[in-house]
């Protein structure tokens, strides 16, 4: 009998633990959901199966879409990225730029910021844990990417990690977040 209720006991928290992190989850992504003036900047890292490209990039919503804005590197600052119902436009003196693709989904580093906020709006979370004083939660998107994300103590991003076919595509750090 003591064995039973110490199971229970057990049962109990463990149950208790994850849906205080499924609320917390539930509140994160209404309150994003609700935004449409997101913005903030990363330092993001795509992991190609030949060689790593890095760039700065600065994401910007309104109600329509969202704009991303290369930062660094300098050869292509000022490249924008509008992204919105009618599908994407690429802007810079009539200069392309074509990043490739990541994965067989179709991940790039132009998408992965848009992926990584709709994941945090619409994402499964898979997942919780406490990693050196942050939260990170593990969170699946429609699309067979999955998302490790790192959160202060105020629930504001700060890392993430893009994962398709079980293996980092993406790493991001985030600031600005606002």
């Amino acid at each position: 009998m003591k064995r039973l209720c110490i199971c229970l006991l057990c049962l109990a928290l463990l149950c208790g633990c994850g849906s205080r992190e499924n609320v917390e989850r539930e509140r994160f992504s209404e309150a994003l959901s609700a935004r449409h003036d997101l913005r903030f900047t990363a330092d993001l890292r795509a992991e190609y199966a030949d060689k790593s490209v890095t760039y700065r990039l600065r994401y910007e919503e309104d109600p329509q879409g969202c704009t991303l804005r290369v930062l660094e590197p300098e050869e292509i600052r000022d490249m924008s990225l509008r992204l919105d119902k009618t599908g994407a436009q690429l802007r810079y003196d009539e200069v392309s730029l074509d990043t490739g693709t990541l994965d067989r989904y179709g991940l790039s580093p132009v998408s992965a910021l848009p992926a990584l906020t709709k994941a945090l709006r619409e994402g499964f979370l898979e997942s919780s844990w406490v990693e050196e004083g942050q939260t990170v939660w593990e969170l699946t998107a429609d699309d067979g990417l999955r998302v490790q994300v790192w959160l202060d103590g105020d629930l504001i991003p700060q890392h993430a990690e893009l994962l398709s076919d079980s293996r980092v595509s993406v790493i991001c750090e985030i600031e600005d977040w606002t």
